[in-house]
């Protein structure tokens, strides 16, 4: 048989499971996995079975539980399958994590209903980035059904802690030595292929002051007041930043913002206490160490001097940006031409602002691309947002171009 009648026999295969892929999908989207609260071992128990019906065996790792209870999380199970064929071949890996933010409101479908409507999949996460579970279940069952030699082996990494750093998903399974594919492919969107993303470091910071009677304001040092200089600072700070430009396409510029603040104890007290959550991204050119060290001393020079304040600065998370790495040309090559094939268009190398769990693998010095189904831009798919959606051709080719890519990874 020629190549070309195998790689359409792949493309047949998925065709004729289509309707199979996409109920599984519905499967996936229909167990809640909000994070917070981060409860996502029911998801994880679930997936096993449903993999199970294939004929595979999903690992179940999960950190201590008093880990993840002060990491703030229920329950982490990672998943990872396994299927090793004849050696000689690399191994690679596809990443997609199950944990998702919560859904919120305004929807018009049910988060977490699944439904199909006009061509589409509507749930939360099915574009980020639980549609992958499907892409890259079903671009695994196509390549093994062709009954060909395949040389190497394919992981699935299913993991549960994505939207609070990744750190308890493919970190901790590296850092355990549970895996050390040759290359990744994560999950990420059907018209691009993502070579690099920025680098987040996130911050609480503490402002210390001393409550008071609001009748008499000066017998207190007030944590707001001392607050709001921090935030003046750090806003003001946003048209420097805005000046210094990514030479990565696709990346633009550093960004800075505080998403949470908390404090005070009642209207008619002065504050004592104000906390605040702030989140600054970092192009692939900066240094991390270095960035971190100007925003400490940014917070710090705003309140100096002021009677009475005390500021803690704790780090929350601080992921690394994606660069590519060696290695990771042969992937972007090999989803191109197949992309190609399947889409007929030329689909693009790129950086995002986004950052993901892919970092975590480069980290580790094995080369990783996104890619999965989904539209060309974030904003498309309604990601994070009510009525998050999917076209269901655009998971249709993104399976194709998977199990191609698999294909030229691991054909014998």
């Amino acid at each position: 048989m020629s190549t070309q009648d195998t790689r359409r026999r792949l493309g047949d295969w998925i065709d004729a499971h289509f309707d199979a892929e996409v109920a599984f999908l519905q499967q996936v989207i229909q167990i809640p996995t909000d994070t917070p609260p981060g409860n996502n071992a029911p998801h994880a128990d679930a997936m096993a079975e449903m993999v199970k019906a294939f004929g595979w065996q999903a690992e179940k790792h999960a950190p201590a539980r008093q880990t993840v209870t002060d990491y703030g999380m229920q329950s982490v199970t990672n998943l990872i399958v396994r299927r090793p064929y004849q050696p000689g071949g690399p191994t690679i890996a596809l990443n997609a994590h199950g944990d998702v933010v919560p859904a919120g409101d305004g929807w018009s479908y049910p988060p977490y209903g699944g439904v199909l409507d006009n061509g589409y999949i509507y749930g939360r996460a099915v574009a980020v980035s639980k549609g992958d579970f499907a892409t890259y279940v079903f671009a695994a069952r196509a390549l093994e059904a062709l009954g060909v030699p395949l040389k190497g082996a394919l992981e699935l990494h299913f993991t549960y802690d994505e939207e609070f750093g990744g750190l308890l998903g493919p970190a901790w399974l590296l850092e355990q030595k549970l895996t050390r594919p040759d290359f990744v492919i994560a999950a990420g969107f059907s018209y691009h292929i993502i070579t690099a993303h920025n680098a987040c470091l996130q911050l609480e910071i503490t402002v210390h002051g001393k409550s008071g009677h609001g009748a008499m304001p000066e017998t207190a040092h007030d944590a707001l007041q001392a607050a709001n200089k921090i935030l003046n600072a750090i806003y003001a700070s946003l048209p420097g930043l805005k000046a210094i430009k990514s030479k990565m396409p696709g990346i633009d510029s550093p960004t800075m913002l505080v998403g949470r603040i908390d404090g005070g104890t009642n209207t008619n007290v002065v504050p004592g206490k104000v906390v605040m959550k702030m989140d600054r991204r970092m192009i692939p050119e900066e240094d991390p160490v270095a960035v971190e060290a100007g925003v400490r001393a940014l917070i710090e020079d705003a309140v100096r001097g002021l009677p009475g304040i005390r500021v803690e600065i704790r780090r929350l998370l601080l992921s690394q940006a994606l660069r590519p790495l060696p290695g990771s040309e042969r992937l972007v090559a090999s989803l191109q031409h197949n992309a190609r094939e399947v889409m007929g268009e030329q689909i693009t190398a790129e950086g995002t602002p986004l950052y993901s769990d892919a970092r975590l693998y480069g980290e580790h010095g094995i080369p990783a691309v996104l890619y999965g189904a989904g539209p060309r831009t974030v904003a498309e798919s309604n990601a994070k947002k009510p009525d998050e959606k999917l076209l269901l051709e655009d998971l249709r080719k993104a399976t194709k171009v998977v199990a191609l890519t698999l294909l030229d990874f691991l054909g014998a």
